[in-house]
């Protein structure tokens, strides 16, 4: 990619040398890419380089293999959340997560609108009620779109397309709940926003945190990956707290 101009919402910036940065921003077209900011780390450039912002990004680089240099321009900033600690906290993850889990170069423009969405719903919800549910769905949607979705059209035991109140923690497949009598402590609750749509009461988000987070560490955050949970768990314990 030679040559590449772009909006982007930036998902992650890791310091590089004195003054760079290496910055990892979600593509509507490419995906996921990465490009070396030149005084990344100035007091000028790096409010621009906060997770969650959108920027109009220009990538150029000499060989397809070499790291593209980055120039960035403001579109949206979402600084004026850095402040409030549930908002902060869900745009910290939800761009880590992103960040860690994505390939590079590969295009997924239905994450990149799922993500634009959450981050919008956070920005502009009054309580986290109003963004949770979103952030669940995106969620459920990342381990789709990476092979690893969760077979939730059907018991898994029975075939049967009613009544799916369980997820098996192993097969990831809906369990109803005649088939999951007696074996209910081994499942994972399975929240009915995440099948018939709607809003959700916090019972149900918390579960659907419960339910994603399993299957996110089991088959996507596993070894150098696994250190972005410390910001999943931030934000769940925020919001256990904040509904207790």
């Amino acid at each position: 990619m030679p040559h590449l101009t772009t909006p982007a919402i930036i998902c992650a910036v890791r310091h590089h040398g004195e003054h760079g940065a290496v910055v990892r921003a979600m593509t509507p077209q490419h995906g996921l890419v990465s490009g070396y900011v030149r005084g990344g780390r100035s007091r000028q450039v790096r409010p621009v380089l906060q997770p969650g912002n959108i920027v109009q990004a220009e990538y150029r680089a000499r060989t397809p293999d070499q790291l593209a240099s980055l120039t960035v321009e403001m579109i949206h900033s979402r600084a004026p959340l850095i402040g409030e600690p549930l908002p902060a906290a869900a745009i910290d993850w939800t761009c880590a997560l992103t960040a860690a889990a994505l390939p590079e170069e590969n295009a997924y423009p239905a994450l990149h609108q799922a993500l634009d969405g959450v981050l919008t719903a956070i920005e502009a919800a009054p309580a986290a009620r109003g963004w949770a549910v979103a952030l669940v769905r995106y969620e459920l949607l990342l381990l789709t779109e990476l092979g690893f979705g969760l077979d939730l059209d059907q018991c898994t035991v029975t075939g049967a397309r009613g009544d799916l109140t369980y997820v098996s923690p192993k097969s990831a497949a809906a369990v109803s709940t005649a088939a999951a009598t007696g074996y209910e402590a081994r499942l994972l609750s399975l929240p009915p926003f995440l099948t018939a749509g709607g809003q959700a009461e916090w019972p149900d988000i918390l579960n659907g945190l419960v339910l994603t987070g399993h299957f996110l560490e089991r088959s996507i955050l596993t070894d150098r990956r696994r250190d972005v949970l410390a910001a999943r768990e931030r934000l769940v314990e925020r919001l256990k707290r904040a509904v207790a």
